[in-house]
């Protein structure tokens, strides 16, 4: 097949299985409006692929009769055994639309856009992301290499050894996270990419019929269908502005921010190394040693213990002491264990 074959059965198929996934989502979704939205999309998607199944002919592609891969069996009984709700992120790298409608409400009802600008408020971010994810990446590096430093110094007194170790920890911990923390963004930047391409490509294709489907969805929330499709059709005027619109109404997203893999692994290292340098400090300054260490880490527990309370609500206080008794005790086991380790 010619690649825009390819390109045409493959977008018929996408469509075909989309739409019985909505079937299968209309089946399950105990609320009817929702449902009823479904069923909708479903039709929609069908329509879509009717498009695309004439330009597949057209290229001299045999379209056979549409059966739904084992990918798309799976998630169908997941969605069937746990609702929707848990495989949110799954359906929507599987062409699902419409599952805007699960974010939490407005406390007036789910707010209408009215502008551009208005579009895709609910999906936009809090703020203090980046500051949580250093606490907790430091409290990794904090505990997982005070306790390696406490383990290595139980199996001996050398403090040089127990020093190489600690800075070994350090690196493999704070490689390993940003290692990880790279490939998710990375992985769930070109999946976000993809879904906006797909987005471009149908927007060209059939402008009419992505307005409906946004309509769908807004009628879904709570407006009247003649308003909906009035606001869909004005959101959806602007090429400019058309493609930002579909992505954050239909598929959640911010297209302005989808996330950096660079900057991420690059955060990661450092919040983990900031700290596992801290159980090492003493140590290489020949500042008590191992007990200088397992001091300065104990403090740096409590800290962060209070600090981690900013973001679950409890007392500082009650949050500083359980981090300590945390972090002591997995010293405490992992000294143990290298002292064991040691006399052997």
């Amino acid at each position: 097949m010619s690649p825009m074959s390819d390109s045409a059965f493959d977008s018929w198929y996408e469509e075909k299985q989309s739409a019985w996934l909505y079937r299968v989502l209309a089946g399950v979704e105990p609320s009817s409006t929702r449902a009823k939205l479904f069923d909708q999309l479903a039709t929609e998607a069908d329509d879509q692929a009717e498009v695309w199944k004439r330009h597949a002919i057209e290229a001299g592609v045999d379209v056979p009769e549409f059966e739904p891969r084992l990918r798309a069996r799976v998630v169908a009984g997941l969605v069937r055994r746990l609702g929707v709700r848990p495989l949110k992120q799954v359906l929507a790298g599987m062409k699902v639309r419409g599952l805007s409608t699960y974010l939490p409400a407005h406390p007036s009802g789910h707010a209408m856009p009215a502008a551009v600008e208005d579009v895709g408020r609910s999906h936009r971010g809090v703020g203090g992301g980046n500051l949580r994810a250093a606490v907790f990446g430091a409290n990794d590096g904090l505990v997982s290499n005070a306790s390696l430093v406490m383990g290595v110094a139980g199996a001996t007194t050398d403090a040089h050894f127990v020093l190489l170790s600690g800075i070994a920890g350090l690196f493999a911990g704070a490689l390993s996270m940003a290692s990880g923390e790279f490939v998710s963004v990375r992985s769930q930047r070109e999946l976000y990419e993809h879904q906006i391409a797909l987005e471009r490509r149908e927007l060209e294709e059939y402008p009419d019929e992505e307005a409906e489907e946004l309509a769908l969805i807004y009628e879904a929330r709570g407006m009247a269908l003649s308003e909906a499709r009035e606001i869909a059709h004005k959101m959806l005027a602007n090429p400019n502005h058309a493609l930002d619109v579909l992505s954050r109404e239909e598929l959640g997203l911010n297209p302005d921010e989808l996330g950096s893999a660079w900057s991420a692994a690059g955060f990661s290292f450092a919040s983990f190394a900031v700290g596992a340098v801290v159980p090492l400090l003493p140590i290489f300054l020949a500042l008590g040693g191992v007990l200088g260490s397992a001091l300065l880490t104990a403090i740096a527990l409590f800290a962060m213990g209070a600090t981690l309370s900013l973001f679950t609500g409890r007392g500082a206080w009650r949050g500083g002491v359980r981090m300590l008794a945390i972090g002591a005790a997995a010293g405490a086991l992992t000294f143990a264990l290298g002292r064991l380790v040691g006399s052997i």
